[in-house]
């Protein structure tokens, strides 16, 4: 029986524009097929069909039991089963294959046959799509805008939706369908009832990628890209070093008259790059990451791990942190360190110096604020100065609570005597 129209434009329609292999499609129809006629109480569970590779025609087989006193479903008159035997004999209990037609099956398992194909289908797009792209993790793609959909956004990869979700979208971007996107692949989902290839433009990953791309020192290995930290639309620091003596990483990346650099930020949408020189000293990898900003001392804390307490000039301060605390919290997520900053002292005015004091004290005895300020306009700007102080004198000059002041002076002194000692360890 030749394959009906529809089910042939299926096969051509999902072969041309989904990208399954008509093998892949047929089979799925054969089962899908299969299934559904096997609810047909006219049938058995051994029923087979097969579409012809060459001409596409639909063949139906069941498997019957040779019998001339049991009749019904899955039973055959030995007489008719010698018929389909090819005239040979058959015996009591035989089984025999026989074809049925196909139109047997009836309109409710070709309606539900409709639907299992697509299922099929649909599940054989997906295995199709891990299989081309599992190994294509880190890859950039450049595609379309088919759809938005909430936050989320679908994008078509030649013949592969893909999905671009919102937390990997670059959040001053808006879309539009039909809008051209380049985003970097961060994963394949085998199991994903929808699109299983996820993207995104958010990833420093991303970052990397165009880097690679654009500037063939760090596509030959010549430049290697050490580290990435990101606000997406906003601002990223890359860290790059080389080996080779005759080569600038930093200048590399940039490009003549800054044309490399450029290209990327226009592909991110205006966000701005700081090109970091990568060293192995913690102290000059950070000055590097802080820069512009000049910094006056830069020492590793001995007693807490991976942590870094940067000086800066007064008027170099607001530089060093950024805005809204962004170049610390960049430099800190590049280095892998933990980067304090602080302002120079010995510039500061007597007003920044008691404001400094006064954020110590509430750091210091886990106080607010307003309790700070009170030592503070006491005199009391340092944990010696409060130790060095007896325990009336520093109630009634602070005019702080009594089981309060004395909590304060305690710690004051507990903190100092253990100081001393550690200093004479030292010694």
């Amino acid at each position: 029986m030749a394959m009906n129209n529809q089910l042939l434009a299926v096969v051509q329609h999902i072969e041309n524009e989904r990208g399954v292999s008509r093998e892949i499609v047929l089979t799925a129809i054969e089962q899908a097929i299969q299934q559904a006629a096997r609810k047909n109480q006219n049938v058995t569970n051994d029923l087979r069909v097969v579409i012809d590779r060459k001409d596409l025609s639909l063949h139906v087989y069941d498997t019957l039991v040779a019998s001339d006193e049991e009749v019904g479903p899955g039973f055959i008159s030995l007489s008719r089963a010698s018929r389909f035997n090819h005239g040979n004999p058959v015996k009591e209990g035989d089984t025999v294959e026989i074809e049925m037609p196909a139109a047997r099956l009836g309109r409710i398992a070709a309606q539900t046959s409709r639907q299992m194909i697509m299922q099929k289908i649909r599940e054989a797009e997906r295995t199709n799509t891990f299989s081309e792209y599992k190994d294509r993790v880190g890859d950039i793609v450049s595609g379309t805008v088919s759809a938005i959909s909430r936050r989320d956004t679908y994008v078509t990869v030649g013949k592969t939706e893909m999905i671009l979700p919102g937390k990997e979208r670059i959040p001053t971007e808006e879309y539009q369908v039909g809008d051209p996107i380049k985003a970097i692949i961060i994963r394949v989902e085998p199991d994903a009832k929808g699109p299983s290839v996820v993207l995104s433009r958010a990833s420093g990953k991303f970052v990397e990628a165009l880097f690679r791309l654009e500037v063939s020192e760090i596509a030959d290995g010549v430049v290697e890209i050490m580290g990435v930290s990101r606000d997406p639309g906003y601002r990223a620091k890359l860290a790059v070093r080389t080996s080779n003596e005759n080569v600038d990483p930093v200048g590399a990346c940039v490009g003549q008259r800054g044309s490399r650099v450029r290209s990327i930020v226009s592909e991110l949408s205006g966000e701005k790059i700081d090109i970091v020189r990568w060293n192995e000293d913690i102290r000059q990898y950070v000055a590097q990451a802080l820069a512009p900003a000049k910094l006056e001392s830069i020492e590793v804390d001995p007693a807490q791990p991976n942590t870094v307490h940067v000086v800066a000039a007064a008027d170099q301060y607001s530089l060093a942190i950024g805005k809204r605390g962004q170049n610390v919290r960049l430099t800190t997520k590049l280095t892998g360190w933990h980067v304090e900053i602080k302002k120079s002292m010995a510039t500061a005015s007597f007003e920044d110096q008691k404001a400094e004091a006064i954020k110590d004290l509430a750091e210091m005895f886990s106080v607010s604020t307003a309790v700070a300020t009170q030592m503070a306009d006491a005199g009391y700007l340092t944990v010696d100065g409060i130790a060095e102080e007896d325990e009336a004198s520093f109630i009634a000059a602070t005019g702080l609570d009594e089981v309060q002041a004395k909590g304060i002076y305690a710690a004051a002194k507990a903190v100092a005597e253990l100081t001393n000692a550690n200093s004479e360890v030292a010694e």
